[in-house]
């Protein structure tokens, strides 16, 4: 690897710094994707399409382009990424190229590109099947020696995330197949229940590491943010799965998620003044630097995500409280967008501008 940097880098700083990228391209960074798709997601139920189509090139974009890089470093730095394979606080961002891959198919199917939209919930689907064993595999039985709870975070949340995005597809894409419709049903329900159930072990280990190790505010990062977008994706999932075709898996379900779609949208709406306090303790109190990391966007998808939930809720349930904290949540998911988005654009401004001054 030194012989072939050596002949490849020229006198200048700019291909060193690409590969520095590279190399430090966080596993988790698919969360740009998901954050971009569901304010537009959000943006089109509202009916502010003209920003919502904005949003939606940058999410496709955002795929393709993390698409290459991710590739590409597996390519160049394959020790690097299997490394991470291994790193609970690390390993388990990965699922962020599912839920990803949702949300874009998702919001391309409401655009009508169903063929497209089918194509990547397959590949989601393929992708949550092997991640969902590899993963956990990796972490739990190819041990480093270090002790695993004290190294629980949020980013164990996009676990769930991407099997609840699963469920959300699925039930998008099931009207435009004619074959296979019970079986798209039995996945849906599937993937909305282990969710469901990751969620609250998942939930229970991340207790056990604040009681046992507890948190200081440096290691309280945005991803934890997930704790409550990850409950209200499983509200949009229930939603999504009652009101499928019918199949003999979402019949037998349909009265059990429409029961606990509420009850999960109230606790994420208790969830919000509790991570905004502690964002404030980590920041305000403590003077964590606030500087743009990938985490970033782990912020801007719950909020999104809540916004897309309680518009949903709020219409199939009637409730047009539930429905206006929608909206409002909406405008702060794209402020918040916005301004993660040009913190990422200054970020990557800056290196090019420092390593060519450097060159």
């Amino acid at each position: 690897m030194d012989d072939w940097q050596t002949q490849q880098e020229p006198a200048t700083s700019k291909p060193r710094v690409f590969r520095d990228v590279l190399e430090k391209l966080s596993p988790g960074y698919f969360a740009l994707t998901m954050g971009t798709g569901i304010v537009s997601i959000g943006l089109h139920e509202a009916g502010w399409d003209l920003l919502s189509g904005i949003l939606l090139v940058i999410a496709a974009l955002s795929y393709v382009v993390l698409w290459v890089l991710y590739v590409w470093r597996a390519i160049v730095f394959s020790k690097v990424m299997k490394a991470e394979l291994r790193r609970p606080e690390m390993a388990f961002g990965y699922f962020t190229v599912v839920a990803g891959t949702d949300v874009l198919a998702v919001r391309l199917g409401a655009e009508g590109f169903s063929a497209l939209s089918i194509v990547l919930v397959a590949l989601a689907a393929v992708l949550w099947f092997i991640f969902g064993y590899v993963l956990p595999w990796q972490v739990f039985l190819t041990r480093d020696g270090k002790p695993i709870l004290s190294r629980v975070n949020g980013t164990w949340f996009i676990w769930a995330v991407a099997s609840q995005s699963l469920a959300i597809a699925l039930g998008i894409v099931q009207p435009y197949l004619v074959q296979g419709q019970s079986l798209v049903g039995l996945l849906a329900v599937l993937s909305w229940s282990v969710g469901v159930a990751l969620y609250a072990g998942i939930a229970m280990l991340v207790l056990l590491r604040i009681l046992y190790f507890g948190m200081t505010p440096k290691e309280f990062e945005p991803p934890y943010w997930v704790t409550m977008g990850a409950m209200a994706i499983a509200v949009v999932a229930g939603s999504k799965i009652v009101g499928m075709e019918s199949t003999p898996m979402v019949d037998a379900t349909r009265a059990l998620i429409a029961g606990t779609v509420v009850a999960f949208w109230s606790y994420c709406l208790w969830l919000i003044p509790f991570l905004m306090g502690a964002g404030v303790w980590r920041h305000a109190v403590h003077r964590v630097p606030l500087a743009y990391t990938p985490a970033l966007w782990s912020i801007v998808f719950p909020t999104g995500m809540f916004a897309v939930a309680s518009i949903n809720l709020g219409r199939v349930d009637s409730l047009p409280v539930v429905e206006s904290i929608g909206h409002g949540s909406l405008i702060a998911a794209v402020l918040v967008w916005a301004v993660v988005f040009v913190a990422m654009i200054r970020h990557y401004a800056l290196l090019t501008w420092h390593s060519r001054t450097r060159g």
